[in-house]
């Protein structure tokens, strides 16, 4: 069960007759186990909290002042549009005041009014219409739905581009100048989208900061990631149509995956911009009570797939709003496993004998690349595997130099499509082969990982991260199996920018393109090295969590303890530094500048 300390304090504080009406729906949704587990990852004590690190972090009056100031190169008008329906008073006006506090001017708010008959509301709007020209207020003659009011206040937009801001949400005053900032400096871009968080409907308190990576294609397959605050170019919505009203519930996820379809570039602005505000009838507070939306969504992530010709089954998984997609795999193609080895007869039969009781898919040879063994029972056991037609063993005489060893066992693979394994690893899913084929097999992806666990069932690998530590770090580990962390990452498939070659499949052509492993790495990094490489080449590295196993990690080289072996690791870090300078400084597009490089649990990095 779940370990950690709930903050029982905070828990109780949040206690309200709707509050434990929620925690009730949701204990039915998930179950008692689930819940238990859901309720300590929502109620663990933050290392950084949240709230005063916002307080610190949100934009000071006089940076404002300097905003304004600003003397643009380009300075695109940007129409931000609000379809409008039984809105609060006070969150009409608080939304409106939020665009007349903007630090940038060259904007619009264009407000499709489908509730003319809330006579406070057409008060306020009319009072802000004379105080302000831009802007900008169509009364509807009915609601036709969120979808085909938005379309109404699309036909009112004038700018270059366009901001969807929600009616009852807050955007942060340096929200658009942050905007035509990046627009200024990457001018091609068609899309843009913004970090947000969650605030209370009083606004007493900022919380769930969603801080997110650059574009992220099989993320947003698993969840809506963009979502607020979502920019985009005005002759892109005229090219997809707006906004589908058979979608109405994810309306804008169907909208974000056709607009990113068309984008020449995206652009990712990680800065919290963006304010959705919670409360009773918000589904940022109460997402099982709207389960048509989640299915609208479902719909929305099979729309894409099947605009990108791709063949796959989509489908809820526990958390709503988040979603498995399993692709279809294309006929039988040779998959070549790659098992370096040296003495350890335990681990390795372990192994073997996992992917042959556990495996479903059917057409693999498995490679041994023997390594300078000296006990008699591998060489026992050695015999033992020569009957099996689909095993064959390599013998590599030199030294152990795992890049060396893999590159010597490809060229000697028949198979289209390489999967590197340690020998320590034991299979959990029986159909792992068929979900590493079914990403790899895709146009684009050059290689896919796993989530790995230790025995006590902890987290040992759930994707690697550039600059956690120094040079890279699987994320999550020590974090027990039947979490899902931070946004639920190490639960959903993502595209990150490297995975560990503990088990690993590579393509075959992608990998010869890029001349394998580096053999100067002859131990660390080089598993990070060969994606970053395979990344160069605009190839996707896929984190796939349904791929499980576990991993008894690395009983095949013993551990870093000599002098010599220290050494070599310092050599391999600084390689590490010199070849990819670039990007240790710039910061792992797949992760936020403003999460923790010494933590492993995408926490907050703290204010120095």
């Amino acid at each position: 069960m779940a370990k950690g300390k709930i903050e029982w304090g905070r828990m109780l504080g949040k206690l309200s007759p709707y509050t434990i009406l929620k925690g009730l729906r949701y204990m039915k949704h998930y179950g008692p186990k689930e819940f238990w587990i859901r309720l300590h990852e929502r109620f663990e004590p933050e290392e950084v909290p949240y709230g005063p690190w916002y307080e610190e972090y949100k934009v000071k009056p006089e940076e404002l002042e300097k905003q304004k100031k600003k003397k643009w190169n380009y300075e695109p008008k940007i129409s931000v549009v609000v379809p409008a329906y039984k809105t609060p008073e006070k969150f009409l006006r608080e939304m409106i005041d939020s665009l007349l506090a903007q630090s940038y001017v060259n904007w619009e708010l264009c407000i499709a009014n489908a509730s003319p008959d809330e006579a406070g509301m057409s008060q306020i709007l009319e009072e802000y219409c004379k105080k302000d020209a831009r802007i900008c207020v169509k009364p509807l003659l009915n609601n036709a739905g969120i979808a085909e009011n938005t379309n109404e206040a699309l036909k009112m937009a004038t700018g270059d581009f366009i901001g969807l801001l929600d009616h009852d949400d807050l955007l942060a005053p340096n929200a658009l100048y942050e905007v035509a900032k990046a627009l200024e400096s990457h001018p091609k871009t068609d899309v843009i989208y913004t970090d947000e968080d969650k605030v209370r409907a009083d606004l007493s308190e900022h919380f769930q900061p969603n801080l997110k990576p650059d574009f992220n294609l099989d993320l947003l397959r698993s969840n809506n990631y963009i979502c607020h605050f979502f920019v985009v170019r005005r002759t892109i919505v005229k090219t997809v149509g707006g906004f589908r009203k058979e979608y109405d519930g994810a309306q804008d996820y169907d909208f974000i995956f056709r607009c990113c379809e068309s984008a020449k570039e995206i652009y990712h602005v990680p800065e919290i911009l963006y304010h959705w505000r919670t409360h009773q009838a918000s589904t940022a507070d109460n997402p099982a009570s709207k389960m048509y939306a989640f299915e609208a969504g479902k719909r929305a992530i099979e729309g894409n797939l099947e605009r990108c010709h791709l063949k796959a089954e989509v489908s809820h998984t526990k958390d709503l709003g988040f979603y498995r997609v399993k692709y279809e795999v294309e006929g039988t193609p040779l998959i070549s496993i790659i098992i370096p080895n040296k003495d350890e007869r335990e681990s390795l039969k372990k192994c073997i004998d996992s992917i042959e009781k556990k495996s479903t898919y059917e057409n693999y040879e498995i490679l041994i690349v023997e390594n300078n063994s000296t006990s008699k029972e591998i060489f026992e056991y050695y015999k033992e595997l020569s009957d099996n037609p689909k095993i064959r063993l390599l013998k590599w005489k030199e030294g152990f130099n795992y890049s060396a060893i893999n590159n010597f066992a490809a060229k000697k693979a028949k198979g289209e499509y390489l999967l590197f394994l340690n020998n320590d690893m034991e299979v959990i899913a029986s159909d792992w082969m068929e979900e590493l084929l079914g990403h790899c097999q895709r146009e684009g992806t050059g290689a896919v990982g796993a989530r790995l666990y230790y025995p006590n069932e902890t987290i040992q690998h759930a994707g690697t991260i550039i600059g956690i530590g120094g040079i890279a770090g699987h994320m999550f580990v020590d974090m027990p199996g039947e979490r899902t962390g931070y946004m639920h990452k190490a639960a959903i498939q993502q595209d990150l920018s490297a995975v560990t070659a503990a088990c690993m499949m590579v393509k075959r052509s992608v990998f010869e393109a890029v001349n394998g492993f580096e053999e100067k790495l002859s131990v660390a990094f080089n598993d990070v090295d060969l994606c970053l490489r395979i990344r160069a080449q605009g190839e996707l590295i896929v984190y796939d969590p349904y791929v499980e196993l576990y991993h008894y990690e690395s009983k095949s080289r013993g551990t870093e303890d000599s002098k010599e072996k220290v050494r070599r690791f310092q050599e391999e870090i600084e390689f590490m530094r010199c070849r990819w300078e670039k990007l240790l400084k710039a910061g792992d597009p797949y992760y936020n500048k403003h999460f923790s490089l010494t933590k492993w649990n995408y926490s907050l990095k703290p204010f120095e």
